[in-house]
């Protein structure tokens, strides 16, 4: 109970103070440390290469968003990625008709809705990719993505988009992973689900599950190999600003510490320096960058990103996706004004750490960091 209201904001702070918080916190381990996690085999790396072959030419990709509340990188982050490779076919979906409220932060228009997907493609996507959503049991998302399954689609969970797998009946039996703070909960709920630790990717029998948030840079990669081949997914990846990725990981660095939760605390009490930090919303802006950045910002319990333009009228990112400004105004206060979105993904995500780690302390970049499972002392 403690650990859930630490992360549900400054309510929560109190009343984990009412429930006797400081010995919980005292509990926790000080720290983590990030060791070099030990090459993935081969024959595996093949063997999560090979389900994801796919069975035409060029694939079909849906990813799919509740209207209501979906992970802002899980399900920009693919889009962006496997559109700028040009290797498939890539459709942002919703629930239903209407505006995607992305968090930590955005809002976005989906390209079809699932009714409208279904009917442009009644024998439905070779993959479907499932973001973490603000709630694991929407119906109509549960009854597409069992459907897509249905159909012979590969399914695959980025970050807590694993527990809407789960939820989906996807997962009962096999091996899998998620995002490490919601990993208890999943098991408990899911009790014959496998979990593999040090791993950024697993594959089982059709489904794909991946760890924390930023995951899905690797993933994306690790499918457009698979489509695509090697050399192109490097293409793709030396344009995000990578110099190699894979599917390792050192699962022991992800926890819940005592320093993090003292560190939410004190930022989330000091209510009095809390900021709405700018961003200028530009038609062409590289979606993979944006969501990186303003979801950074966002975690820092000190600070809410917003993109701001002149009118309200969406502005249409690099590969197709169409933004909505959460502020209409011609200008941010210069304090308040994050630079403009220009870095490669990969070198975005690491200046804006430093940046926070300037504009706060380096334990608030260290608990961005955590919660977006960023192995910062190597690569994505």
């Amino acid at each position: 109970m403690n650990r859930r209201l630490l992360l549900r904001g400054g309510a929560g702070v109190a009343a984990l103070a009412a429930l006797g918080g400081a010995g919980w916190i005292v509990s926790l381990p000080a720290a983590t440390r990030q060791d070099a996690a030990p090459p993935v085999p081969r024959q595996e790396v093949d063997a999560i290469l090979a389900m994801l072959k796919p069975k035409r030419p060029r694939p079909l990709i849906a990813i799919i968003g509740v209207n209501e509340g979906t992970e802002i990188t899980d399900y920009m982050m693919p889009f962006g990625i496997l559109r700028r490779a040009d290797v498939a076919d890539v459709v942002a979906v919703a629930t239903k008709e209407g505006p995607v409220t992305l968090f930590q932060a955005l809002k976005v228009e989906a390209q079809a809705s699932v009714a409208a997907f279904d009917a442009a493609h009644p024998e439905g996507a070779d993959y479907v990719i499932v973001p973490a959503m603000h709630r694991d049991d929407v119906p109509a998302a549960l009854a597409w993505i069992k459907a897509q399954a249905g159909k012979g689609a590969t399914i695959i969970g980025v970050c807590a988009g694993a527990k809407v797998v789960a939820a989906a009946g996807l997962l009962d039996g096999k091996r899998a992973t998620t995002h490490w703070y919601y990993l208890k909960g999943m098991r408990g709920k899911h009790p014959t689900i496998q979990y593999v630790p040090d791993r950024r990717i697993v594959a089982d029998r059709g489904v794909v599950t991946t760890t924390g948030i930023t995951a899905s840079m690797p993933m994306a990669l690790t499918l457009i190999e698979a489509i695509a081949g090697r050399s192109r997914a490097e293409a793709v990846a030396q344009d995000l600003g990578l110099l190699q990725w894979d599917t390792r990981h050192d699962s022991s660095a992800f926890r819940l510490t005592r320093s993090f939760a003292l560190t939410v605390m004190r930022n989330r009490l000091a209510f009095w320096n809390h900021e709405d930090l700018g961003i200028a919303l530009e038609s062409g802006v590289d979606e993979v960058s944006l969501a990186l950045v303003a979801d950074a910002w966002s975690r820092t319990y000190r600070s809410q990103a917003l993109t701001f333009a002149p009118t309200g009228e969406a502005r249409e990112s690099r590969n197709g996706l169409r933004i909505l400004p959460d502020r209409v105004a011609p200008a941010w206060p210069a304090a308040r004004l994050l630079p403009p979105i220009g870095d490669a993904p990969a070198e975005a995500l690491d200046k804006t750490l430093e940046a926070i780690a300037s504009r706060y302390d380096a334990s608030t970049a260290n608990i961005v960091a955590m919660q977006l499972e960023y192995p910062r002392t190597t690569s994505a």
